[in-house]
Parts: structure tokens; sequence; C-alpha cells
């Protein structure tokens, strides 16, 4: 079962020195991911703050990066974090990762792996 997935963000993290970094893994959520998130202070007082806690505790490295932290997903720009958050759910919500796709030439319906980075 594969449990951490590779991504490429659309716009990347850029750093105080001004560095993009775009490159970076996010594994499967735990129920203690969950739970630890909706405890947390910040969180108790702005529930939309949520989803901040939640990735920055399954974003499991980003090139370049030393530690990925919620003071690092708030500077994130907003394509970044919903590209982040779709990611989550695509990954949590379901055993494989996989859209329809419809061949232009034929009209048949298959199932293909749906890849979160730029290359293949």
């Amino acid at each position: 079962m594969q449990t951490v997935y590779d991504f490429e963000l659309p716009r990347g993290y850029m750093d105080s020195s001004g560095e993009i970094h775009k490159n970076g893994k996010m594994r499967l959520a735990t129920a203690g991911d969950e739970i630890s998130a909706t405890r947390d202070p910040r969180v108790l007082s702005n529930p939309s703050y949520l989803s901040i806690v939640v990735l920055s505790k399954v974003i499991i490295a980003l090139d370049g990066v030393e530690m990925v932290t919620t003071a690092l997903i708030e500077k994130l720009f907003t394509a970044d974090m919903a590209f982040l958050q779709d990611m989550y759910q695509k990954i949590n919500d379901t055993g494989t990762v996989t859209m329809r796709v419809v061949c232009s030439e034929c009209g048949s319906t298959q199932e293909v792996p749906l890849n979160f980075t730029r290359e293949g």
C-alpha cells in the first residue's frame, strides 16, 4: 500500500532568500493527525486554520527546506494551498488515486493513476 506521494507545487514556496521550492512528499493522514489538529489552540480560536495544521503534519518533505511548519504553510501562494488541499482529499479519501479518462480517438474509458508531479 502506498502511503507517501510525491508532488510538485504549481507555483512553489518562496523562502526568505527568494528561492522557490516546488517538489515535496505528502503522507497519508492518520486519525491522530486530525484529532491533534482539532485540539490545537489556533484551530480552536479559528476553525479555518485546521487545514494549515493538518498539512503541516502530513507534508513530510519539501526540497531544500529543513522542516515544514505551520508558518511555512501560511506563506504558500493560494494556488499551492488549494493544490495541497485537493491532493490531501484525493489521497486520503480513496484507496487508489486514479482518474477516469476518455480516449479521444475511440471513446473508451479507463482508470489511470493520478500523478501529482509534472514528470511522466
